[in-house]
C-alpha cells in the first residue's frame, strides 16, 4: 500500500491533507461529523494579538464556480486559543500549524513572539494579506521589500518554523516568493483568496466585498505553486480550489507538499477524509510507493 504520510521541518504527519484557515473554526465544529485528528495537521483560525470581532454580516456568499468570503478574520486571540484549544489538540495528539496575523508589523512581530514552541506545533502560518493600516490600506504581501522586512523582523523573534501564506494580488509571485525566502521563511502557502466583489443585481447592490475562493481559483493557485516550486527550494503547501483527490494530485505533482482544503468543506462537510482515502486509493492504483515519488513530477527535466 502506498504511505500517504509526510515529513515535514522533522514531524511526520500520517498525510498530506490539511484544512485552510478558518474553515473548520477552533476544531472542535467538525467533530460531531468526523475525528479532526483523521487529517495530517489541523491549521489554525487567523489568530491575533488580542481578539478581534470580524466584519458584520453577510459575510460568506455563493458564486456559480466559487465563494465570496468577507469574515474580517474575526477570532478569539492567541492566549484565549491556547488556554480553551490547545487541550484539546493535546488529546487529540494532532499537529497544529498556527496562522496568525496583525494590522501592523509590531502586531506581527507581538503575536509571533507569544506563541511559544511546542511539540504539538509543526510551524507557524504568517497571513501577508492583512490591510496595512500604517501603509494605507496596502496589503502587506504585495511587494516585495515590504514582505522581506516584515518576515525577517517575525523570524528575529520566533524559533518556530515559519510559512509565509501570500496573496496572488500581486504583479509576480516569484518575486514575492523569493523575498520571503530570502528573509528566513521556511516554507510558503499559496495561495491566499483573490479580493472579488459580490452583486445583488435585484437590490442594485453590493452586498459584500472579499475574498474568492474555490474552483475558479485553482488554475491561478497551481501556476503559482508550480512556478514558486521551481524557483525556491523550501516545502510549499498549495490551497484553493482543491474539491477532490486528482485536484490535491495536481498540486503535488506541481510542486506542494501537502495541500489545504478549504471551500469543499461548506460544499461537502466530509470532503476531507474522502480526498485523504481517495489520495491512498490514488496511490495503491498507480503502483506509488509514497507522496513524495508524485511530488515536483509536473517539472520535467
Amino acid at each position: 500500500m502506498g504511505n500517504i504520510s509526510i515529513k515535514l521541518f522533522g514531524k511526520t504527519l500520517r498525510n498530506p491533507v490539511f484544512n485552510a484557515s478558518g474553515t473548520l473554526g477552533y476544531g472542535v465544529e467538525i467533530e460531531p461529523l468526523w475525528s479532526v485528528e483523521t487529517m495530517g495537521a489541523y491549521v489554525t483560525k487567523g489568530l491575533s494579538i488580542r481578539p478581534h470581532h470580524g466584519n458584520p454580516t453577510p459575510r460568506v456568499w455563493e458564486e456559480r464556480h466559487g465563494m465570496i468570503n468577507s469574515i474580517g478574520l474575526q477570532n478569539v486571540g492567541v492566549d484565549r486559543f491556547f488556554d480553551t484549544y490547545l487541550p484539546f489538540f493535546r488529546k487529540k495528539r494532532l499537529p497544529i500549524i498556527v496562522n496568525f496575523f496583525g494590522f501592523t508589523e509590531d502586531e506581527y512581530v507581538a503575536c509571533a513572539e507569544k506563541i511559544k514552541p511546542d511539540r504539538l506545533i509543526v510551524a507557524l502560518e504568517m497571513n501577508l494579506s492583512c490591510p496595512n493600516i500604517k501603509a494605507g490600506g496596502i496589503s502587506f504581501g504585495k511587494e516585495p521589500s515590504m514582505v522581506f522586512k516584515i518576515v525577517k523582523k517575525v523570524k528575529g523573534v520566533t524559533k518556530i518554523p515559519l510559512f509565509a501564506k501570500l496573496t496572488p494580488e500581486v504583479k509576480n509571485i516569484v518575486d514575492i516568493a523569493k523575498a520571503a525566502c530570502d528573509a528566513g521563511a521556511d516554507g510558503l502557502t499559496l495561495i491566499n483568496t483573490m479580493p472579488a466583489a459580490a452583486f445583488d443585481a435585484k437590490k442594485k447592490s453590493i452586498p459584500l466585498k472579499g475574498g474568492l475562493s474555490g474552483p475558479v481559483l485553482k488554475p491561478i493557485s497551481l501556476r503559482a505553486v508550480h512556478e514558486c516550486s521551481k524557483a525556491v527550494s523550501v516545502p510549499i503547501i498549495g490551497v484553493g480550489g482543491i474539491m477532490d483527490a486528482m485536484d490535491a494530485v495536481s498540486f503535488f505533482m506541481a510542486g506542494a507538499r501537502a495541500v489545504q482544503i478549504g471551500t469543499a468543506t461548506f460544499i461537502d462537510p466530509y470532503a476531507i477524509p474522502k480526498i485523504i482515502k481517495e489520495i491512498s486509493d490514488y496511490l495503491d492504483a498507480n503502483g506509488i510507493k509514497k507522496i513524495d515519488d508524485i511530488v515536483r513530477t509536473a517539472h520535467g527535466k
